[in-house]
C-alpha cells in the first residue's frame, strides 16, 4: 500500500507540473495565465512594442509601424508617430481598428492592413507574446501605465522617426556668431523614410516655398548617435560627398522645431518641420494632413560612427 501511495503521489505531482505549461513549437515553455485574455489585454493602458525582441521573417504591418498599441472596449489604439507622443488621444494614440480576444486568441481588424490573429501568450507579469501564425513571427510587447510610461524615452530613442515625420525642415534661424562655412547655403532637409532608412536631401531653395516645389540638390547617408551621458542630446551626420561629413549636435525645442549646433564652425541653425506627415488609420484625412502607408520600424542597427560621438559630457 505504501508503495501504491508513493507511485500515485509522483502520478498527481507530474499531472499539477505538466499542467502549468504548454509547449510551443520553436519556443520556450510558457506559464499559461489564469486570467482571460481581455483581461491580460486591459492589465496595462499601453503596450510598447520592442521591436529589437522580434523573433521570425515576417511582418505584421501595423505592429511593424506602432510604439504602443493599447486595446480598449474592442479598439485598438496605437502611437504610430514620434512627433506628439503622450499628447495625442491622451497618451494612447490613435483608432487604428478593432479587435476580439478569445481562448488566448486575439484577432484585430486594422483599418488599412486588414485582418490579422495572433496567439497570445504571458512571459512575465508585464510581457506577452504576439505569435502571428500566418507569417510564423512573433512580436513581445511590455505593459505600462500610461502614468509610468517614459514617453520622453521613447521619443528621444527614436529621434531618426521624429526627422522622418516632415516632408522637409525649413532653415529658419542662423546665428550671427560663427565662421562662415558650405553648410551655411542649405536651407532645406528631408529624412526619407524606407529603404535604408538612412537617407537624406537638402536643397538651396529659398526659404518660404512649399515642400513639394523643392528642388533637392543632393542625396547621402545620415546618421543619428547618442552623447555619454546626456539623453537629450543626439549627433546628427550629414554625408555630404563634396563636403565629408557634416556633424552636428542636435537637440529638439518642440514638436516640430530642431536646433543644429555646427561644431566645425561654432554655428547654430534652427530649422523648422514643414508638412507633417501623420500615419493615420486609413488613407483619406479631413484635416488635410498626408497619409503615409509605408512607414515601419526596423531593427536597429549599428549608428553612423563619427570622431566626437559619445564624448561630450
Amino acid at each position: 500500500m505504501k508503495t501504491i501511495k508513493i507511485l500515485l503521489g509522483f502520478a498527481l505531482t507530474a499531472t499539477l507540473f505538466t499542467s502549468c505549461y504548454t509547449e510551443i513549437p520553436g519556443n520556450d515553455y510558457y506559464n499559461e495565465p489564469s486570467i482571460s485574455v481581455n483581461q491580460l489585454l486591459r492589465n496595462y493602458e499601453l503596450w510598447y512594442v520592442d521591436i529589437n525582441a522580434t523573433q521570425g521573417y515576417g511582418e505584421t504591418p501595423f505592429l511593424q509601424k506602432a510604439f504602443t498599441i493599447s486595446f480598449i472596449n474592442g479598439i485598438v489604439y496605437a502611437n504610430n508617430n514620434i512627433a506628439g507622443i503622450g499628447a495625442n488621444g491622451n497618451g494612447y494614440g490613435i483608432d487604428v481598428g478593432a479587435y476580439d480576444a478569445y481562448d488566448m486568441i486575439l484577432d484585430v481588424q486594422h483599418d488599412i492592413d486588414g485582418f490579422s490573429t495572433f496567439d497570445v501568450y504571458q512571459i512575465d507579469n508585464n510581457t506577452i507574446e504576439l505569435y502571428n501564425p500566418y507569417n510564423d513571427t512573433s512580436y513581445f510587447l511590455n505593459g505600462y501605465q500610461r502614468s509610468n510610461f517614459d514617453y520622453d524615452f521613447v521619443f528621444y530613442d527614436n529621434i531618426h522617426y521624429f526627422l522622418q515625420e516632415y516632408e522637409a525642415w525649413e532653415k529658419t534661424y542662423t546665428s550671427e556668431f560663427g565662421a562662415i562655412n558650405e553648410f551655411d547655403n542649405e536651407n532645406y532637409l528631408q529624412f526619407l523614410a524606407g529603404g535604408n532608412d538612412s537617407t537624406f536631401r537638402s536643397s538651396q531653395d529659398d526659404n518660404g516655398l512649399n515642400a513639394n516645389n523643392l528642388y533637392w540638390d543632393y542625396t547621402g547617408i545620415y546618421g543619428v548617435g547618442d552623447v555619454y551621458g546626456n539623453e537629450y542630446l543626439k549627433t546628427l551626420t550629414l554625408d555630404y560627398d563634396f563636403l565629408d561629413n557634416e556633424y552636428f549636435e542636435l537637440s529638439v525645442i518642440n514638436d516640430s522645431k530642431i536646433e543644429l549646433y555646427h561644431p566645425a564652425s561654432e554655428t547654430v541653425y534652427e530649422f523648422k518641420g514643414r508638412g507633417y506627415i501623420q500615419y493615420l488609420k486609413s488613407a483619406e484625412n479631413t484635416k488635410g494632413e498626408k497619409v503615409q502607408k509605408d512607414k515601419k520600424r526596423k531593427f536597429r542597427k549599428d549608428k553612423v560612427e563619427n570622431p566626437r560621438e559619445n564624448t561630450r559630457i
